[in-house]
């Protein structure tokens, strides 16, 4: 009885730390505006697909509206420490403290071939932003060996502040990864990636929004993660989060929250946390 009430406290204390991942399409703005409480925590992808300006510019408008924007700088999108530079003082500009830096998906990168580049660069600019994301590989990278992404954490390690990690729907996966992650001693908190509720067609239509090209990238890159949301009924993350929640529970584990992946289906996943939140809250 102890060991479930610890791990629904958990579940709680995640569902109360956790931010929402939305791409900038057209109508998204308009979609958070309606649903997502101003103060809420909201990060912004970026996509070859789409370039980093609309990234950029809904960054802006979001941080207007009273949200916290973390905008994805996606090292492989941007040309130069010119362009950095000018990308940092657009942002630091409007009060921005937060970034996520991944890797990203362009074919022909500039000057930044992958995050760790970008993110010495940021720190020879003089670390303009307090708070800096990068991503964490639970389960096997397309193109990058597990123990390769272990080191990659360890060699970002100086010029980051926290982790997101990756979908996974394996409890025992995230868990060893987490292990093997403190163990390594990379000691930055986790925000645990998360898909919210996604109906096969809302997802397929996304991915249709997202562009061919990204799309076809990310099918290639995580089918087996398109099958597992796109199977009939929808997907949430309740069922992982008992399950994951014994792991994640010692305090040494330092996962501090969610990172929800909506795929634009805001209002399902706002009203899946806020759910979920009120049903477990009750019984801690």
């Amino acid at each position: 009885m102890r060991n479930k009430s610890q791990a629904t406290a958990t579940m709680v204390r995640l569902l109360e730390n956790a931010r929402y991942e939305v791409l900038p399409t057209a109508s998204i703005e308009a979609t958070i505006l309606d649903h997502v409480e101003p103060g809420t925590t909201l990060t912004v992808t970026a996509s070859p697909s789409k370039g980093l300006e609309a990234t950029l510019d809904l960054t802006e408008r979001l941080t207007r509206h009273g949200y916290v924007a973390v905008p994805h700088l996606a090292a492989r999108m941007i040309r130069d420490r010119a362009e950095l530079t000018e990308i940092c003082e657009r942002l630091t500009g409007i009060g921005i403290e937060r970034i996520f830096v991944p890797g990203g998906d362009a074919d022909e990168p500039g000057a930044y071939p992958d995050a760790l580049s970008l993110l010495e660069d940021l720190t020879e600019l003089g670390r303009p932003f307090a708070h800096v994301g990068i991503t964490g590989y639970p389960e096997s990278h397309p193109t990058i060996s597990d123990d390769l992404t272990i080191q990659s954490m360890w060699d970002k390690r100086r010029f980051a502040t926290h982790v997101v990690s990756n979908l996974t729907f394996d409890p025992e996966v995230l868990a060893t990864w987490v292990g093997r992650m403190r163990k390594r001693g990379i000691t930055m908190p986790l925000l645990l990636g998360i898909p919210g509720p996604v109906e096969r067609t809302k997802l397929l239509a996304m991915a249709t929004k997202i562009g061919v090209g990204e799309s076809t990238r990310f099918l290639a890159k995580h089918k087996g993660t398109f099958a597992r949301l796109a199977a009939p009924g929808g997907f949430t993350g309740e069922r992982f989060l008992e399950k994951v929640a014994p792991a994640l529970a010692p305090p040494e584990s330092l996962v501090e929250g969610l990172h929800v992946f909506t795929f634009n289906q805001v209002p399902a996943t706002v009203e899946w946390r806020r759910t979920l939140l009120d049903r477990l809250s009750a019984r801690v």
